[in-house]
């Protein structure tokens, strides 16, 4: 629109009316065409909205199966260390399985191991290392009925064998449960002794454990732990072709010469 004036035709300029109430007919401005929030006044802060929750169960079955695998998993390899690992376990060496035998003897001490035919005297009764005849006991399962030399029984120990021996006045019953031990088993030989201060007493190159009795559990450990293990020329030493003569002197060196053949070693 436009006005005259003195000075000619001017154009009247665009008013923005800001506050106060809109001139009769007017829109009201509404802040470039948006509509102003519902609820409250124009311009004041907004409600949060709250979010809806939405309630979902879990799942147990999964969660419950695997925790039971776990703990069956954990149960398995706890029991199989335990049973690798524990004294007597096939995860112990041997010689920790024969220092878990109790009232057994490990003898520390540097036995000395130079063939003689002469008759050697022991620390040891019965003797368990030391110098010994060229010529071993035969210990492949032999169960021999009167004493045998000791030089030849620490042979026979040098080689890994075990060696039982008893007093002589030992029930028959006792003695029959010894050899049942024995009989026929490699590296197992057993003979009677006088003078043992229990009624039985076995021996490794060594080791001793003596007993009351033949129904001790501990005899079993002793010979699993040692027999063959204690070996001081590895398993293969031989038990057989020795001397299989009873006594208590060690054989000659003529005696001896008539075992060459028997396959007879250092």
């Amino acid at each position: 629109m436009s006005i005259s004036t003195q000075g000619g035709e001017q154009h009247r300029p665009n008013v923005v009316k800001v506050g106060g109430k809109p001139a009769a007919g007017a829109k009201p401005n509404t802040g470039g065409g948006k509509t102003p929030p519902k609820g409250g006044k124009s311009g004041g802060p907004k409600k949060p909205i709250t979010p809806i929750k939405v309630n979902q169960g879990r799942n147990w079955g999964p969660i419950a199966m695997f925790v039971a695998v776990g703990v069956i998993a954990v149960g398995i390899i706890g029991w199989g260390a335990w049973a690798a690992f524990r004294p007597g376990g096939a995860g112990y060496g041997w010689e920790d399985r024969a220092q878990g035998i109790d009232g057994i003897t490990h003898f520390s001490q540097d036995f000395g191991r130079e063939h003689t035919y002469d008759q050697v005297k022991y620390e040891q009764s019965p003797p368990v290392g030391g110098n010994h005849s060229y010529v071993w006991q035969t210990c492949t399962g032999n169960v021999y009925d009167a004493p045998i030399p000791n030089e030849h029984a620490m042979h026979s120990l040098e080689h890994g064998a075990v060696w039982i021996t008893y007093r002589p006045d030992l029930p028959a019953d006792q003695v029959a449960k010894l050899a049942s031990r024995v009989t026929g088993v490699e590296k197992m030989f057993m003979s009677p002794y006088t003078g043992l201060d229990k009624a039985i007493s076995l021996q490794a190159w060594g080791y001793q454990l003596k007993v009351d009795n033949a129904d001790d559990a501990r005899i079993g450990d002793f010979i699993s732990a040692l027999r063959v293990n204690a070996s001081l020329e590895g398993p293969t030493a031989l038990c057989s072709g020795g001397n299989t003569a009873t006594g208590d002197k060690p054989l000659t060196e003529q005696q001896a010469a008539a075992l060459q053949n028997g396959g007879m070693q250092g």
